[in-house]
Order: structure tokens, then C-alpha cells, then sequence
């Protein structure tokens, strides 16, 4: 006899049984296709309809907090917001530079590189943060929390015969590596080139990874920003612009600066 729910619910694989399966055992291996079919039908039904967990409310707390982000970036310190017309002067010639990029890709990656240019795998995160940024060091300082870093030797140029030799996903993936090393360490004007070319190189519309990177990226800048001490800084252009460029070009609005 057939149970409700095959009464209600049609058979996707139909299998040929015997009316009795008294002999079949679910604990078994099966014989042949049609038995396993039969041991799965059998499976399903024994199982419940309605299953209760079973919680004690002893080990749920009483304040339970969930920590999620979903705030923009940190507003910019006095004197260091752009205003609207420099950041869509931004967004105009960033558009230019990405035209020509893709105009002139098959001319650049085409240019043979010098021989001691060696390119690393999508993968490695310490070749490609060496090939960018060069050998860098690190010491933390004992009076402060602060970081010192030393440039040892400088890192490659994103020249555009470099840059247009990029495949989409090799775009991505060198942003996240050096968006990762940013998380952790200070704002150098190297990393602010790369960052700039990457962008370049990187097509619309994005796919959810490259949402993801780039939004993230824009939050450190801003971060970083906050913590300016004089809108003098040598780098506060740099930070400014890649905001906008996250924000403004890839239509991550809630990022934008909004200046008063």
C-alpha cells in the first residue's frame, strides 16, 4: 500500500518492487539499482514529518549581541572632504583612463617584459605583495602600537605592460591580496598606484567578490583617512580619490563622500 505522501507526491523514479519488503534491509548494501532506490524510498519514510529540537533555555543568554557593519565609510576629518565637482572630475578621467586601457590592452601586452620581470601565480599572496610593493619590513615600535616600516627594496611599477597581461580574475585576486596586506599595515604611495591600475583593469559589471573587495578597500581608506592628523598629509589625495573612484565609478553610493 502506498504511504500519503506518495499519495500526494509523484514518483520522480519509478521502481518496480515486490509487494512484500520484508526481505529488504536498510542496513544492508544493496544488489542492484532498483533495491537502493527502494532502500532511499523506504529511508524517506520512516523519517518524520515534524521534528522539535530540543533546546534548554538555560544556555541561551539573556543579551546576545551580533556584531555586524553595515555603516559606510568613516566620515572625513575637518578639511579633508572633497568637494562633489573634484570627485566627479574623478570619475570623468578615470573613464578616460579605463578607455584608453582597454583600447590600447592588446598593444601593451603585447610589449615583451624586461628579463627580470617575473610575474607570480594569481596565488601567491607574498610573490605578488613583493612584485608590488617590494621588500618590506616590519618592526613593531615598543612605545607605541604604531608601525614602522622600511622600504628595503621598491616593488614593480604597475607598468600597463604588466597591468593589461591580467586576466579578470588575476585583476581580482591581486586586489584582494594587497587589500589584505592593507587591512594590517599603513597606507604607502606604491600601493596607492597599484590600487589605482587594478581598478583600471577591473571590468563591469562586477561580479560579488569584486563588490566585496573593492567596498572593503574604500572602508580602510576611509579608516585610514580618520586618522589624519593635517589635510596636509602626502596622502590624503591618494585616499580621497580611491574612495571616490569605489564609491562614485562603481556605483557603491552609500560609500560617497557627501560634503556639506
Amino acid at each position: 500500500m502506498k504511504s500519503d505522501v506518495e499519495d500526494l507526491m509523484p514518483r520522480l523514479l519509478p521502481v518496480e518492487y515486490e509487494d512484500s519488503s520484508a526481505d529488504l534491509k536498510l542496513d544492508g548494501p544493496p544488489r542492484n539499482p532498483q533495491e537502493y532506490l527502494r532502500q532511499v524510498q523506504l529511508e524517506a519514510a520512516l523519517c518524520p514529518e515534524v521534528v522539535v529540537a530540543e533546546i534548554d533555555p538555560k544556555k541561551l543568554t539573556k543579551q546576545q549581541t551580533v556584531n555586524a557593519s553595515l555603516a559606510g565609510c568613516p566620515a572625513a576629518p575637518a578639511g579633508c572632504c572633497p568637494s562633489l565637482s573634484w570627485q566627479q572630475r574623478q570619475v570623468a578621467n578615470f573613464s578616460d583612463v579605463r578607455q584608453s586601457i582597454t583600447k590600447n590592452r592588446q598593444h601593451w601586452s603585447s610589449h615583451s617584459l624586461d628579463d627580470n620581470v617575473s610575474m607570480p601565480d594569481k596565488r601567491d599572496e607574498e610573490g605578488w605583495t613583493r612584485f608590488c610593493l617590494g621588500e618590506l619590513a616590519y618592526q613593531d615600535l615598543l612605545s607605541s602600537n604604531a608601525v614602522w616600516l622600511k622600504t628595503v627594496q621598491v616593488g614593480f611599477p604597475p607598468f600597463l605592460s604588466i597591468v593589461s597581461r591580467l586576466s579578470q580574475s588575476e585583476v581580482l585576486s591581486v586586489l584582494e591580496i594587497l587589500g589584505g596586506w592593507f587591512e594590517e599595515q599603513l597606507f604607502v604611495p606604491q600601493l596607492g598606484r597599484w590600487l589605482f591600475a587594478l581598478l583600471a583593469c577591473l571590468e563591469k559589471p562586477l561580479l560579488p567578490e569584486a563588490h566585496s573587495c573593492i567596498r572593503q578597500l574604500a572602508r580602510r581608506c576611509a579608516q585610514v583617512r580618520s586618522a589624519l592628523e593635517s589635510q596636509d598629509d602626502d596622502n590624503l589625495p591618494a585616499l580621497n580619490l580611491l574612495i571616490c573612484l569605489v564609491a562614485r565609478y562603481f556605483e557603491q553610493n552609500d560609500l560617497a563622500d557627501q560634503p556639506e
